[in-house]
């Protein structure tokens, strides 16, 4: 006679990691910014360039600039605040920095909208990440220390590659004049790395140009 067959073992329930639970939480809302447009275009003008994609190449900036920034400025730390300095705009979008004539972009409305989001996404994270990270997010957005500052004039000068590559992009979009441009880009880019201004400053303001 057969031997009936055993039943198959149940399996093992999944060993609790409640670490890496959260950092993958992180990871997966983080996709999300894959799907948030700016206003900015790619260089070719084919489409709206998303934040994802603005935050790889502002790191790439950062490699590739780093003789420009001032002594003491500490790359690494740079590149992490530009991984990190978008990803709020999961819940906020993206406020152009020449939308509604300039006011939008630092107005109390975003900025606090910007924190509660920062509060949400860091909060994902195992507590020691999410210090950490929120405190360098916390830094870039304040822009009073080195490595902040460099980061800053980069995220302020990405766009302008792309607006002079594209015929205009969105100066055009906006209307933007020559001193809107310096005021709301230039003294930004300028505070952080001078050298950068200065080559960026003449081929923009050739576009400018009547």
């Amino acid at each position: 006679m057969d031997t009936p067959l055993s039943p198959p073992a149940a399996p093992a329930p999944p060993a609790a990691h409640p670490r890496l639970d959260a950092q993958f939480a992180f990871l997966n809302e983080a996709d999300r910014l894959k799907s948030v447009l700016r206003a900015t275009t790619l260089c070719d003008g084919s489409r709206r360039e998303n934040s994802g994609e603005h935050s790889w190449h502002l790191a790439l900036y950062a490699m590739v600039l780093a003789d420009q920034a001032p002594e003491g400025v500490q790359i690494d730390r740079v590149i992490r605040m530009l991984l990190l300095h978008d990803l709020v705009e999961i819940d906020t979008g993206d406020v152009p920095i020449h939308s509604a004539n300039g006011a939008a972009h630092a107005s109390t409305d975003t900025v606090l909208a910007e924190q509660r989001a920062a509060d949400r996404i860091f909060g994902l994270l195992p507590p020691d990440q999410a210090t950490a990270f929120r405190a360098l997010w916390d830094e870039f957005e304040a822009a009073e220390t080195p490595d902040a500052v460099f980061a800053k004039s980069l995220d302020r000068v990405q766009p302008v590659l792309a607006n002079l590559q594209s015929g205009g992009g969105t100066w055009t979009t906006y209307n933007v004049t020559w001193d809107q441009l310096v005021a709301r880009v230039g003294q930004k880019i300028a505070r952080g790395a001078p050298g950068i201004w200065t080559w960026v400053s003449q081929k923009a303001k050739a576009w400018f140009a009547p």
